[in-house]
């Protein structure tokens, strides 16, 4: 993919060898499906195929007698494991005390409804095809169906588990400046490594291998289920093949394959299938936004009102709080806006659970917002980037606390603007625009500026000093791609005043590391690396004191403010008039990540991160028919971005602004790419069908199709 970041990033990315890349890049990873214990036997779920439906029988008897079939395990076995804890970030929470296998009925198409252990893969999977369930269709509840749909559990009016409200001053009862609604699609995380665990019982303990990005809360989670002190449950993420947020919760299929461990005394090992992970496996988005935005006589921001809807499936993940909580406290983003009110909701429905996925609330605050930006500044006959740099916040008067509660982060948002717009060629491409619409061409630009808050709590290091002068370091952070061996090393050495190569990492295992957190939430460096910049500190102050090799320091490192991170992305976005095809003519993106610890790890993420959110604003959408079953079920049919699919034309650069939050000064990156990108993409489509006159309603993902229509359509509003 050719860019010409080498020509324009602060520091070069070329030679740099991250630690973990020679095993992997070698064959020699060890993810959980490359573990083999003894007497290991394999395990098969047999699904639900109705969306909703009553359960009225499950014949299990042939499955049983077929070759290496150990058991065969259905509702009547699993009676007392119930749905895993929910993360209770909101005030305003209606959480379901429910069965995590309901006796009587099926909630989505997808939930497991018997388990089928077997001495090989193919035994089990043969066995399950014989397990013959009788169903009685109930009626569905459909994403965002907002009154009529039936209670999946009593005391859920309307289905509603989450709310989130804010308001500040009095809106005005004046005609807003700017109105603006998306519908946001559900998405697959779509890791490299479907779900995989294994599950282990020796009479005493369990010990669990899992491709998880939260091993200490996993291991909560499978002692709260099996009623076990924690000390006896072990919980080992090894290799982890990807996550980006689908990871971060331990599934139904964890615990019954816990459960069934236990029962069986044997270790039973289940690697999902990519269909599986579409169908069962948590979905990113899946929200409707509303918003209007007020200008005062002189162009400045007066107030904002937001409605965010966010459809949530027929269980709650441990975060399933998250992107409502993170959009609602995010609004009104980089700018100043004295009057407020926000409101956010979540409803469960008849489809997979929605969980985090990478930027978690953050994409749907900037797409928000941003497209209320360019609407304003439409209406208003203002330049929209004019409009941002007359309304964003001024380094001087940052940090600040918002009236919500939370504390925005140093930055330089006009700065990251005037940067982009250097970078990009602002003035003369709107010329050139104008030039080429004049022609009968279609091109919009984009613009997309955003601030990211970096994760709140703790997290905890474990550092030694051996008499060899070697270091050992163990964290309570994990990973699953993002080279995190290697930065907490670099952070280590410098403090240290040793070589990164005498520092050993070591994370991802309850046993051997410090309860922490894990990977999640842009946090890892911002949190994580305070931690291991204070331990180090610390440790090289006793040594320096006279403390004996070997020594010692354990800590827990809790933030008192949060990170936040900011960038800006502008973009050239050409639309075929014949075919509605979308081109990415031009893209560049000015990131503020704070105090850099290794820029190679940096420009991944934020291409990673760039290649998704471009993916989600082009090409991906999980969709249901109104039966509730899924029509996108391979990716024969859902739509992943490859290397032809990003842009030829790719410049990013680097601005950072220290952090005030930690003594690092770092921020987060690794959902950056998710935020800004949508939100310009959006902007820059709307932008380039302007000259047609009309207000065409523009929703992920931009495929030819949706733009072609958008472009044969009458002149009027349609509906969402």
């Amino acid at each position: 993919m050719p860019t010409e970041q080498a020509a324009i990033h602060d520091v070069a990315c070329a030679g740099f060898l991250r630690v973990e890349d020679p095993a992997l890049l070698s064959g020699r990873g060890r993810f959980v499906g490359d573990i083999r214990l003894a007497g290991q036997a394999h395990a098969v779920f047999v699904r639900s195929p109705h969306a909703h439906a009553r359960l009225l029988g499950l014949e299990m008897a042939q499955a049983q007698a077929q070759p290496g079939v150990l058991a065969v395990l259905g509702p009547a076995d699993f009676v007392g494991l119930r749905q895993p804890r929910v993360n209770r970030l909101l005030a305003d929470m209606n959480l379901p005390e429910a069965e995590l296998v309901p006796p009587d009925r099926v909630l989505a198409v997808g939930a497991p409804v018997a388990l089928v252990l077997a001495e090989s893969r193919a035994q089990a999977q043969a066995a399950a095809d014989l397990v013959w369930a009788d169903y009685q269709d109930l009626a569905p509840a459909l994403d965002h169906q907002q009154y009529d749909a039936p209670a999946l559990y009593p005391g859920l009016p309307d289905n509603v588990a989450l709310r989130s409200e804010f308001s500040v001053g009095r809106l005005p009862e004046s005609p807003p400046a700017a109105e603006a609604q998306i519908a946001l699609p559900r998405v697959a995380p779509a890791p490299m490594e479907p779900r995989a665990a294994l599950l282990s019982w020796d009479g005493q303990g369990l010990h669990a291998w899992l491709s998880t990005q939260t091993p200490s809360r996993a291991r909560e989670d499978l002692a709260l289920a099996l009623g076990l002190a924690l000390e006896q449950v072990r919980v080992v993420a090894p290799d982890v093949g990807g996550a980006f947020g689908g990871k971060a919760s331990v599934f139904p299929e964890d615990l019954m394959l816990a459960w069934a461990a236990r029962r069986l005394c044997r270790p039973l090992l289940w690697q999902a299938t990519r269909g599986e992970d579409l169908l069962s496996a948590t979905h990113g988005r899946a929200a409707r936004l509303q918003g209007r935005l007020w200008l005062d006589a002189d162009g400045h921001l007066a107030a904002l009102q937001a409605d965010l809807r966010f459809a949530l499936g027929h269980w709650l993940t441990y975060s399933a709080a998250a992107p409502l909580r993170n959009a609602c406290r995010i609004l009104p983003g980089p700018y100043r806006v004295p009057v407020q009110a926000v409101c956010g909701e979540g409803r469960l429905s008849n489809a997979a659970a929605v969980g985090i996925y990478r930027g978690a609330g953050r994409p749907e605050a900037a797409l928000l917002m941003e497209r209320l930006i360019d609407e304003a500044a439409a209406g208003a006959g203002l330049d929209p980037l004019a409009l941002r740099l007359r309304n964003c916040w001024a380094p001087q008067q940052l940090p600040t606390d918002w009236p919500n509660g939370q504390r925005l982060d140093a930055c330089d948002l006009p700065a990251l603007l005037r940067r982009a717009a250097e970078l990009f060629g602002y003035e003369e491409r709107r010329a050139d625009q104008a030039r080429r619409r004049a022609a009968g061409e279609l091109l919009g630009l984009g613009i997309a500026l955003y601030v990211e808050p970096c994760g709140q709590g703790f997290e905890s290091v474990r550092l030694t000093a051996h008499a060899d002068g070697r270091y050992l370091l163990s964290t309570g952070a994990t990973a699953q791609g993002q080279g995190r061996e290697t930065s907490y090393a670099l952070i280590a050495a410098q403090a240290l005043g040793c070589a990164p190569a005498d520092i050993r990492v070591l994370h991802g295992d309850t046993a051997t590391c410090p309860v922490g957190i894990g990977a999640l939430a842009s946090r890892s460096t911002a949190i994580g690396g305070s931690a291991v910049l204070k331990a180090a500190q610390q440790l090289r102050a006793e040594l320096a004191a006279g403390a004996a090799r070997p020594h010692t320091v354990d800590l827990v490192h809790e933030v008192a403010h949060e990170a936040w991170a900011a960038g800006c992305v502008m973009l050239a976005l050409a639309i075929d008039r014949e075919t509605g095809q979308p081109r990415i003519e031009d893209l560049v993106w000015v990131d503020d990540a704070g105090q850099v610890v290794a820029p190679a790890l940096v420009h991944g993420q934020l291409i990673g991160g760039l290649a998704q959110g471009l993916g989600q604003g082009l090409m991906e959408r999980l969709v249901y028919d109104e039966q509730g079953q899924l029509l996108t079920g391979s990716l024969m049919d859902y739509a992943l971005p490859r290397a032809d699919d990003m842009p030829a034309r790719l410049r990013l650069a680097s601005l950072p602004t220290r952090s005030a939050a930690n003594a690092l000064g770092a921020k987060g990156v690794g959902e950056a790419g998710c935020i800004g990108a949508p939100a310009a993409l959006l902007n820059a489509a709307h932008d380039a069908l302007r000259p047609l006159g009309g207000r065409p309603q523009l929703d992920f993902p931009l495929t030819a199709e949706r733009l072609w229509r958008a472009l044969h359509q009458d002149n009027t509003q349609s509906k969402p």
